[in-house]
């Protein structure tokens, strides 16, 4: 039986921001994390695997699965659905596995609207400077000018939802950025109320001072 309920770690920030190398150190740092993989109604692209990458489902399945609330976020994007399935994120966390999630503002509010709002710990990841993002975007070497444009224009929208989430870090330094992360989560393992065995722990206790008596 586990000894605490699992978290939901949301991550969000805009992209450059340093986001997805702090959840692969997390998924390094401890191998009882769940990373919540994305549910699409997109076509696999070469080299995709179902499972991995996405699970790939087709649209009338996707679209009972949100009748049913069976999601826990979704988004309609350029004619695919998008989404985040609630099932394996609830087995998840009840057997005490902390579940990562890699969505935007919008995606976050969902989740954090949803019926596992309270085991949701939500940090934003802001940039050091807009100059500095830009040359991150730069430095990656994947897109194009225009890419690169486009995700500009789309951070600044992305910015200004940082005051919605629990946790702000500024990832000025990553080391720094990922210890910090580190702390929040240690700390939040730690809350009283998500400890699930600590009542019976306690009463343990109490029946070793009266068996003292």
């Amino acid at each position: 039986m586990a000894t605490r309920r699992g978290l939901l770690i949301i991550l969000s920030s805009p992209s450059g921001a340093g986001k997805s190398t702090l959840t692969r150190r997390l998924l390094d740092w401890d191998d009882s994390f769940r990373f919540s993989v994305s549910a699409t109604t997109r076509a696999p692209r070469p080299g995709e695997v179902h499972g991995r990458d996405y699970l790939f489902l087709g649209r009338e399945q996707f679209q009972t699965l949100i009748d049913s609330d069976g999601m826990l976020e979704h988004a309609e994007v350029f004619g695919n659905f998008y989404g985040s399935l609630r099932a394996p994120v609830e087995q998840a966390i009840t057997a005490g596995h902390d579940v990562l999630f890699d969505i935007d503002w919008q995606g976050g509010q969902q989740v954090r609207n949803s019926a596992l709002n309270k085991d949701v710990v939500s940090i934003f990841i802001l940039p050091p400077s807009i100059a500095e993002l830009e040359s991150r975007l730069k430095t990656r070497a994947q897109d194009s000018d225009e890419v690169i444009a486009g995700r500009m224009q789309k951070s600044r929208d992305e910015i200004s939802h940082w005051a919605e989430y629990d946790y702000v870090l500024i990832n000025k330094d990553l080391d720094v950025a990922f210890a910090e992360l580190q702390a929040i989560i240690t700390a939040e393992r730690l809350k009283r109320d998500r400890q699930t065995g600590l009542n019976a722990f306690v009463r343990g206790l109490n029946t070793e001072f009266e068996d003292r008596k």
